[in-house]
Order: structure tokens, then C-alpha cells, then sequence
């Protein structure tokens, strides 16, 4: 297979990907963002951080996760599809390859407080767990809506010691916690430290989560290797929110521009409906938690009540590195409704063995969207399993 190598996608000394990115953010915030700027990479990539970061990821996360050929699906659809088993790690899913980079980044720059947003609850399962792992207080932010939706891992999070804060303003969703979450950070800058939990926010922060991803797709590409002779794919498709699973399943790949990449946002009710969080096709140039990108918003640029019956991809945005990727023509984004979702989960489970967390969910609809070829090799982020969704699972049969 030809490759034509492009590096157009890594982010600008200025924190941009293409038109997007920056850092936007009030005033208090200056100086732990300045800080985070200029230590990340230096510290990320001295070799003490590297061995402790590398063990932890294999001795407590459970990397490498499988790379499992779907059999059954593949027969379905025609063509090999591989899932990346991200369910597989420790909590359930794919956010803790960030946190465990970010705590000990945090520790690195001496803060001992720890704050987090979260949606679906997958991210504020993982900040508390290092949190717990490493002996720092931990407060995770929570929309009250996705609190009713997602108990079970709000009842994680406080066994494994964390202080849940319920958002009331707005959609009580993952916007709102991100607020509360900023809010925060201006009152306690000196000693507290947010791990954000996708590629979202102001520089460094897509760059940062996108690296501590990575892993996925460098994984992929050696798995891919050991099974089919060759590392490329022809095509990746994860669920973009934010875009964190996808970032880190796309990464490597980003100069292969043989791969296809395709990103799966939430069409909610349908992406006219009024009811959705499609933003590649809904949104317009904006600033929104302390980066630019694409945001669903009004003529006037007052942000619109994202949905979707995904808590994590329940934002009425997405990060930046994928506001470009969309913009740029590199990456194919399309979306699935709360329907097709939920129909695609039941398959899944069905003809694999495998509960797919909602968000996910939305990914393994798309295979009925596309035309394939018969020696196509298609892998899919396998981004968090479904426990945490049993009780949407179980309404709608």
C-alpha cells in the first residue's frame, strides 16, 4: 500500500490546529496556563515520567488492550473489522490513559488538589481513581441530568473517595459541568490542577490529552502488524464528543492519508430535529471553554442546548484538532441518531458478546452507512463499555 506522508495536523507553537485552537481564558487563569504551556512536553518526555507513565499503563490500566477481529460482524458487513478494546482497561474505558498522565504531570508541578468535568462519568471514574491512586483530593463536576442518568458511576466515584458537585445552570450536561469546573479553577489557582477530560480547552490541553491517547493508535499499528502484515488500516471511525477516543485512535494515522478516518457525532433526534449535538453540521466558528472551534450557536453566538442520549457526547462542540480535521477535508464525519445508537448497541451485543457503551454505540451504526471493499480493513474504537448504560439499555426494550 502507497502512503503519502502530509504534516499539516500537529499543533502551532500559538496552540493551533489550522483556524482553530488558542487559549481564551480569563485573567486568574493566566498564570497556571502559561505554566502548563511551557512544562508539558518537558516533562512528558523526561524518561522518569515516561517509566512510571509506561508501567502504569501496563501494570494498573491493563495495556496493551486487545485488538479483537469481529468475526460475525465482519461476515455481516463483508469486510474485516477489528475492535479496539478500550472497554477493557481498568474502569471501563479509554479516559484513564489520560488521567494517569495528568496526575503525575500534576504532581510533577506540585498540586495536591485535583478538579475534573465530567459527563458520562467515565472521566470522573478515572480522575478519581489516580486521585485515590496517588493520594489527592479529587472533586469531579457533574451536570444533575447526567447524575440521574449515569449512577452507577457517580456511586464509583464517591467509593473511590471523590466529592461529586452537581451543575443546576443550563442543560445540567457536560457544558455546564465544564463551567463549574473553570469556575473553580479561578478560585483555586495555586494549589489545584484540572485534568480535562477530552481534547478540548485551551492550549495545552487538546495537545496534551491527544498525546496521552496516542497509545491507542500506536497500539493499533503494531497489532495490525502482528495480524495482517501490514500496520494501516483503511479505515478508523470513532464517536467524537469532545473527540478524546477518537483523537487517540486517529494520531498515528493522521499523515497515512490512505486511512480514512471517520468521526461519528450524536444526530440525537435527528440533526434538524432541534434535539442534537451533530456540531460539524450544526456549528460555526466560536470560542467556548477556552479554545476556538466549531460550536452549535445562535446568529448572535449564544450557545444552543446540545442533545444527545449519550451523556459523553452530549456537547454542543468539539475540539479543535477535529475542527480541523473536518474543516481541512482530512477526516469524514458523519452521525448516527439516539435510535440508530441504541439499535446498533443491541447488535453488537448480539452478534459479538460485547455491551458497547452508548457513546461507542453511535460508532458501530456507521458500518451500515458506508460501502466497503472486500480486502478493506476497518477498525473501530471500542471507546468504553456499557455498564454504566444498562438502565437506557433496558427502557428501551
Amino acid at each position: 500500500m502507497t502512503t503519502t506522508k502530509q504534516n499539516n495536523f500537529a499543533v502551532d507553537e500559538h496552540g493551533y490546529y489550522g483556524d482553530f485552537g488558542g487559549a481564551f481564558i480569563p485573567e486568574m487563569l493566566y498564570p497556571n496556563v502559561k505554566e502548563l504551556q511551557e512544562q508539558y512536553l518537558k516533562i512528558m518526555y523526561e524518561p522518569a515520567f515516561q517509566e512510571e507513565f509506561q508501567q502504569l499503563l501496563t501494570d494498573y490500566v491493563g495495556r496493551p488492550t486487545p485488538l479483537f477481529l469481529a468475526e460475525r460482524l465482519s461476515a455481516k458487513h463483508g469486510v474485516k473489522i477489528y475492535l479496539k478494546r478500550e472497554d477493557l482497561c481498568h474502569t471501563g474505558a479509554h479516559k484513564i490513559n489520560n488521567t494517569v498522565g495528568q496526575i503525575l504531570l500534576a504532581q510533577q508541578l506540585g498540586k495536591t488538589r485535583i478538579i475534573a468535568e465530567t459527563g458520562a462519568g467515565q472521566h470522573g471514574v478515572a480522575t478519581a481513581t489516580v486521585c485515590a491512586l496517588k493520594g489527592l483530593e479529587c472533586i469531579v463536576y457533574m451536570g444533575e441530568k447526567d447524575i440521574e442518568r449515569q449512577a452507577p458511576n457517580v456511586a464509583r466515584m464517591k467509593m473511590l473517595g471523590a466529592k461529586v458537585v452537581p451543575a443546576v445552570s443550563g442543560s445540567k450536561t457536560l457544558k455546564d459541568a465544564t463551567n463549574e469546573a473553570i469556575r473553580d479553577w479561578i478560585n483555586n489557582p495555586v494549589d489545584t490542577h484540572y485534568i480535562i477530560g477530552s481534547v478540548v480547552g485551551p492550549h495545552p490541553y487538546p495537545d496534551m490529552v491527544a498525546r496521552f491517547q496516542s497509545v491507542i493508535s500506536k497500539e493499533i499499528k503494531k497489532q495490525l502488524l502482528e495480524k495482517t502484515g501490514s500496520e494501516l488500516p483503511t479505515h478508523v471511525i470513532a464517536c467524537v464528543g469532545g473527540g478524546s477516543n477518537a483523537a487517540g485512535a486517529f494520531y498515528h494515522f493522521l499523515d497515512d492519508l490512505s486511512v480514512q478516518l471517520v468521526a461519528v457525532e450524536a444526530a440525537g433526534c435527528g440533526i434538524d430535529s432541534g434535539m442534537s449535538a451533530a456540531t460539524t453540521q450544526l456549528g460555526k466558528p466560536g470560542i467556548l471553554h477556552g479554545s476556538k472551534s466549531l460550536l452549535m450557536q445562535t446568529d448572535d453566538g449564544q450557545v444552543t442546548e446540545p442533545h444527545s442520549i449519550s451523556a459523553g457526547l452530549d456537547y454542543p462542540g468539539i475540539g479543535p484538532l477535529h475542527a480541523h480535521l473536518y474543516k481541512s477535508g482530512r477526516a469524514t464525519f458523519m452521525s448516527a441518531t439516539d435510535e440508530e445508537a441504541l439499535k446498533a448497541a443491541f447488535e453488537v451485543s448480539r452478534t459479538e458478546g460485547i455491551i458497547p457503551a452508548l457513546e461507542t454505540a453511535h460508532a458501530f451504526h456507521i458500518l451500515n452507512e458506508m460501502k466497503f471493499k472486500k480486502d478493506d480493513v476497518v477498525v473501530i474504537c471500542l471507546s468504553g463499555r456499557g455498564d454504566k448504560d444498562l438502565a437506557t439499555y433496558m427502557n428501551y426494550l
